[in-house]
């Protein structure tokens, strides 16, 4: 276990100077901090906890061990690449406003009836004028103090975040970084994004009557047949999560072709 403080400035970071950190590293802009990104991390971590510059050869072995010694620590998910949640548990940002975030955005069918209020074209996206709404309603769920100074940063601080393109829309998929690892059921997907012709065909399947909107129960089986045919080992208390976190982007237990789109989709997803 490495010993905290394990940071870069040894000093309490701003939610500012965290994103510019962050965007320092990664530098695609992918969300993930892997590869060559992760060694040069790693370097400039280690150099500026010891001062010294001293077996940061990437090649050396002794450098290899530290990165597998700090994986271990901080990749919760074992993806191999680091996240900005996970990153925000390991510098010391202030208060540290994204796992405050995390704390009360305690579930994700919480987060996706927040999100369904916001995105009220179904568009996959809510433009950076609604974040403020989305984000005060996030904090009121979790009952969290703040205060509109507060808010303002916090909404400053996820723009910068999330919105990477600068079109001042957010994603799902970016926003839904804000949810603990396990609870974040978009990116049990990632992995089997589907193309709209194949995802059609799926929705069609299950809307047996053509009625435009699959119900539960049809989610359910929806969801199943996924993951059979992905192979994606899936026990059934993660599978009613799913669908719990599915079913609350929907219209009174109705859930239409687009928010399902939004979820399985990588054409809309992106």
């Amino acid at each position: 276990q490495l010993s905290p403080p394990y940071d870069l400035h040894l000093a309490e970071l701003t939610a500012t100077q965290f994103i510019d950190i962050w965007k320092h590293f990664d530098a695609d802009g992918n969300g993930y901090i892997e590869g060559k990104e992760l060694e040069n991390f790693i370097k400039e971590l280690e150099t500026a906890r010891r001062g010294t510059k001293a077996s940061m050869d990437p090649s050396h072995t002794a450098f290899k061990e530290k990165m597998k010694e700090f994986m271990a620590s901080f990749d919760k998910n074992s993806d191999g690449r680091i996240e900005m949640l996970e990153l925000a548990q390991l510098l010391p940002t202030e208060e540290n406003f994204l796992l405050c975030f995390r704390e009360f955005v305690g579930s994700s069918s919480e987060f996706m009836a927040a999100w369904r209020k916001y995105d009220s074209d179904r568009s996959g996206y809510i433009e950076s004028n609604e974040l403020k709404g989305f984000l005060s309603d996030l904090l009121k769920k979790a009952n969290k103090s703040y205060d509109e100074k507060k808010l303002q940063e916090y909404t400053q601080t996820i723009l910068r975040m999330f919105d990477l393109n600068g079109d001042g829309k957010l994603g799902l998929s970016e926003m839904a970084r804000l949810l603990p690892v396990h609870e974040n059921f978009l990116l049990k997907f990632e992995g089997i994004r589907l193309t709209v012709k194949e995802f059609d065909s799926l929705f069609t399947y299950y809307d047996k009557d053509g009625n435009g909107y699959i119900d539960e129960q049809e989610l359910d089986a929806l969801l199943k047949d996924l993951c059979d045919k992905n192979k994606m080992d899936v026990d059934s208390t993660g599978l009613s999560g799913y669908k719990a976190s599915i079913m609350a982007l929907s219209d009174g237990g109705k859930l239409y072709r687009t928010e399902l789109e939004i979820v399985l989709c990588r054409d809309s997803a992106l």
